[in-house]
């Protein structure tokens, strides 16, 4: 979601035109907000103290690129509410990947913090990437492959 500056909504890069879309801190604060259950506007606004020109606008954007759609309120209110489409909700992986992260590096030792458990057995979860066979993979064992890469 840019607001200013170089568009890379075209870019041939797949991280570039995600982050172009969900890259700022507000998107992705409230697709978290929306994995963790808060789907009123008035409940976003409460949670992330964001002015509401700048909820509604992210809000927009992100109905608009089909992450979000609105819904009538789960309590047959007049109300409706924001909730994650499948396409929003394949950005489960993304922020669990930015949690694991910040958990790493983020946080004194014993340093009080929320925490990301299996609903089964309350258990933290791990964040593990592998290739098609199932092998587990780190940056050391992968490249991207450029469009308009030359062989060597």
């Amino acid at each position: 979601m840019r607001t200013r500056g170089v568009s890379h909504r075209q870019a041939e890069c797949p991280v570039a035109r995600t982050v172009d879309l969900i890259g700022d801190r507000w998107s992705l604060l409230i697709v978290r907000d929306a994995f963790d259950g808060i789907r009123r506007f008035s409940e976003l606004q409460r949670n992330l103290g964001l002015a509401k020109n700048i909820l509604a606008a992210r809000l927009r954007e992100l109905v608009a690129q089909g992450i979000l759609e609105v819904v009538p309120a789960a309590d047959g209110s007049a109300y409706h509410e924001y909730t994650l489409t499948p396409k929003g909700r394949e950005l489960f992986s993304v922020i669990v990947a930015l949690r694991k992260w910040g958990e790493t590096y983020l946080f004194e030792e014993g340093e009080p913090r929320s925490t990301l458990l299996d609903t089964e057995n309350e258990r933290p979860i791990r964040l593990h990437l592998t290739d098609t066979t199932g092998r587990p993979i780190s940056a050391a064992d992968t490249f991207v492959r450029k469009v308009n890469a030359h062989p060597a």
